[in-house]
């Protein structure tokens, strides 16, 4: 019989799951002791690689103070301010301010009723089309389903958000005609930078500048869900700034504490700024018990200290070629379809004959844990604290699996 805990994603009925122990670094270990590197990054997030003291300090400090406290008017606390300031600080939106959630899910379905509330506030209450592209994943809440292009994960949840719409994924001129279209009813556009869950898939060239374009254009807002690109996937500190497209709201979450509280959050840029501050007897009427939770921002603030320390963006780009270039090498010799992604997140489509599970398992059983997408894809998203050693080990189990 299956166990008390209903995991997320996978089927009721399995009865048999690993379980994770403890971790160090990029590796991991389960309840049998098989040692494994994390390639995944857990799910996409641990940036700063498992099991660090520090961050359990810095963690704990704050508990011994005080966990959290509701930061609902009248109430703040400083970790949360300082953090803001601190994520303000590495955009490309200076006059921004941050808005703060439990999860990527709730900030995605936070940007989307901001964006329809600025544009009510602005005298544009018609204006509540959300557009978004297939394949893109945007966490599970309903909003978030509901600008889904996955739509496996729509079904049996009966009626979702209306005034939500997808357009083919990188199709820039079915987004022009749609927004020529509906001019007068847009909100906003959401879009992540690089298609991450789906499988790892960078923008064409020119893409997310031309979204640019066209939002303003048509006074429609930009929303980028960098939830899985935010604190330095690609390189930089966000997406806009690797692709040099600056979006009017920023989704984030997972790397911004490398998983080790529950933090996301939405960095608020300054049209929509400005639609919520016109008015100084407006009230906000939105928000979550842990907006501003003061010990996850803690870990928040501790895990962009080391990543600046240790200079881990640079460190993630030179680890992400290293993938790259041994994954490639694979692909070259047969042993996989291609590859794709950016930065240090990848993705290995394979071949007709091959199948994702199997791989995955195959892989888990060697000692490399992988994500399957799918019949037809595994991704990679290693800590940006991945060794040399250990990237040469995950292509070269891979290079195993597939021969």
């Amino acid at each position: 019989m299956p166990g008390a805990f209903l995991h997320p994603f996978a089927k009721p009925t399995r009865e048999r799951f690993p379980s994770i122990t403890h971790g160090r670094g990029a590796l991991v270990w389960d309840h049998t002791g098989h040692e494994m590197i994390d390639a995944m990054a857990s799910l996409w997030y641990c940036q700063i690689g498992h099991g660090r003291g520090d961050m359990a300090d810095a963690v704990a400090a704050q508990i011994r103070q005080i966990a959290s406290y509701s930061c609902f008017d009248p109430f703040t606390n400083a970790p949360a301010d300082a953090l803001a300031e601190k994520i303000v600080s590495l955009t490309s939106m200076p006059e921004a301010r941050v808005f703060f959630t439990g999860s990527g899910s709730e900030a995605i379905d936070s940007a989307m009723k901001l964006a329809r509330l600025a544009q009510a506030l602005d005298g544009n209450p018609e204006r509540r089309l959300i557009i978004s592209r297939e394949r893109g994943y945007h966490g599970t809440n309903y909003g978030g389903t509901s600008a889904q292009g996955l739509p496996l994960n729509k079904v049996g949840y009966g009626t979702l958000l209306d005034e939500v719409v997808q357009v083919p994924a990188d199709d820039i001129e079915a987004l022009s005609r749609l927004m020529a279209e509906r001019s007068g009813e847009i909100a906003a556009v959401l879009t992540e930078p690089l298609q991450g869950a789906a499988g790892v898939f960078p923008p064409p060239d020119g893409y997310l500048a031309d979204a640019r374009r066209l939002c303003d254009q048509h006074g429609a807002l930009l929303i980028f869900d960098e939830v899985i690109t935010g604190f330095g996937r690609l390189g930089t500190w966000f997406a806009a700034e690797h692709y040099g497209v600056t979006p009017d709201l920023t989704t984030f979450a997972k790397g911004v504490t490398s998983g080790y509280q529950p933090l996301g959050g939405v960095i608020v840029g300054q049209q929509v700024r400005d639609a919520l501050e016109a008015d100084p007897d407006f009230i906000l009427r939105h928000g979550y018990t842990y907006s501003g939770h003061a010990a996850a921002c803690a870990a928040a603030l501790k895990n962009i200290e080391i990543i600046e320390q240790q200079k881990l963006l640079r460190a993630g780009q030179g680890m992400g070629y290293r993938l790259q270039r041994g994954l490639r090498a694979i692909a070259e010799d047969g042993g996989v379809d291609h590859v794709r992604g950016e930065g240090a997140v990848f993705a290995v489509g394979l071949r007709s004959d091959q199948d994702a599970m199997q791989i995955r398992d195959a892989m888990i059983e060697a000692g490399v844990i992988t994500r399957a997408i799918g019949t037809d894809t595994i991704t990679y998203c290693p800590p940006l604290v991945t060794t040399d050693e250990q990237v040469d080990r995950i292509v070269d189990v891979l290079a195993t699996v597939v021969s």
